[in-house]
């Protein structure tokens, strides 16, 4: 008998509850196989940070002391990835653990079908996630954990079926919809189901800053929980655009433009209210059972070349298929587990945290997923990790892929043109086009994009 996704993982829990899961509907927290000791897992995603931006990334101006803490602390990935270049189907991936070829959003608009949405700007169609897709937080709370998010969700309309309530978290705080989290003053938010009316910025008032009251509840969803495993995921939606923010300090008097200076006051109030989590880990006496992500959800929106370079050495931003529009920071902490002051140039990418987490919490982990655990490489342990394929896609305008294999870095610009070859072990900017050179790699990644994708009915493409 087939098996689809759900159906999978709620056999894999067994009990009534797998039944209730066969029969159409959600199922309840079922323990499978879970560890003697699971840890707390906290996962930070920044909105539009560029891979420069960060001290231990080599930002020069942008104070990030506690994220560089984190660094010294834990291990810095050199070579991770988003799961695309833009926020809907990177946040997809992260969730599904499966590659845009595949999963379910695949950017932030569809080009056909969907939910047509209105407000906040011209009218676009939106995909949310199905009661088939399986989650990170439905695979963790299915071992037990209790699962909260709070900020930008980005995979959901009101009352459709991708709601974060209804895709395994118990509670949830923020902004259901993209176009909504481009203000940090909204009108109002989401708590699980419910619309909440922030008084405090109707009639063009700004008074309640979203950001600040993520922290909040993230730091209050912490202190509820920290006596049973949880997951907590806090995707910010600092630094995106648009630039509002309380105050420009520490960089008021920088002889910058004023929306450099207010890039650079998100970065750094994002980074103090990272240091209030560490501080509260540290004070409830969880932090050595407790492991951190953080990461951005895709490259800078705007490189700020010759002011804070935010795309560092990579070529393109937001929007590309080049490593400034996939490649992310990453850093991963773990006290006593994961080394401390560890670098690691191995690639890996943003389908590999469900499996990964799924390790983790002693979890089954789901069938039809594109990412591999890579939990023996944040333990310490030599772990392969690029003989295989990573691959995106992405069909605004022109349908676009890039492929990483080994050090080899392939790009399509559209169907039909030849693949562009980059050797990022030589050539990290992208610059030099080595295909003609190397017949060898562009025939075996041809091979691979030939079974490397489905077709998606809402993104419909010609290859």
């Amino acid at each position: 008998m087939d098996l689809n996704r759900r159906e999978f993982l709620s056999l894999a829990a067994g009990s009534a509850a797998a039944m209730l899961s066969l029969a159409g509907c959600k199922s309840q927290p079922v323990a499978i196989g879970k560890p003697a000791k699971q840890p707390n897992i906290i996962f930070i995603m920044a909105d539009d940070l560029g891979y420069g931006d960060l001290g231990c990334y080599g930002q020069k101006h942008i104070k990030t002391p506690n994220i560089d803490n984190l660094a010294e602390e834990g291990m810095r990935f050199t070579d991770c990835y988003a799961g695309s270049t833009v926020c809907a189907p990177s946040r997809s991936v992260l969730m599904t653990g499966q590659h845009t070829g595949h999963t379910r959003v695949r950017n932030n608009m569809a080009k056909v079908g969907g939910t047509l949405v209105e407000d906040n700007g011209s009218p676009q169609r939106r995909v949310p996630l199905k009661a088939e897709d399986v989650t990170v937080a439905e695979v963790l709370r299915q071992a037990g954990y209790a699962c909260g998010i709070t900020g930008k969700w980005g995979l959901a309309e009101p009352e459709t079926s991708g709601v974060p309530t209804r895709q395994g978290f118990n509670e949830w705080f923020g902004y259901l919809n993209q176009r909504r989290a481009h203000t940090y003053y909204p009108p109002y938010l989401w708590h699980n189901e419910h619309k909440v009316v922030l008084k405090g910025n109707q009639d063009g008032q700004q008074k309640e800053y979203s950001h600040d009251m993520f922290t909040n509840f993230a730091l209050d969803f912490v202190r509820r929980h920290k006596d049973k495993p949880f997951f907590l995921y806090l995707p910010y939606t600092i630094p995106h655009a648009k630039y509002e923010i309380p105050s420009t300090d520490p960089y008021t008097d920088k002889p910058w433009p004023d929306d450099a200076k207010v890039h650079a006051a998100m970065i750094t109030r994002m980074d103090g209210d990272i240091g209030r989590m560490m501080t509260l880990l540290k004070e409830l006496d969880i932090d050595e059972r407790t492991l951190v992500f953080f990461c951005s959800d895709n490259g800078a929106a705007r490189r700020w070349d010759g002011i804070f370079d935010s795309s560092g050495p990579l070529r393109g931003h937001k929007s590309d298929l080049y490593e400034g529009g996939i490649r992310t920071p990453m850093i991963v902490r773990w006290p006593g587990r994961v080394p401390a002051g560890k670098t690691s140039s191995a690639p890996w990418y943003f389908a590999d945290v469900l499996p990964t987490l799924a390790d983790v919490a002693g979890a089954e982990t789901p069938a039809n997923i594109d990412g591999m655990s890579i939990l023996p490489l944040l333990l310490g342990t030599p772990q392969k990790t690029d003989e295989r394929f990573l691959y995106w896609e992405f069909p605004a305008g022109k349908f676009r892929q890039a492929v990483r294999w080994r050090h080899y870095k392939a790009i399509r610009l559209a169907p039909g043109q030849p693949l562009e070859l980059y050797d990022l072990s030589k050539d990290i900017a992208e610059t030099n086009n080595i295909a003609t050179q190397r017949p060898d790699v562009v025939i075996r990644i041809e091979k691979f994009l030939k079974t490397a994708r489905t077709d998606s009915p809402h993104w419909p493409v010609k290859i």
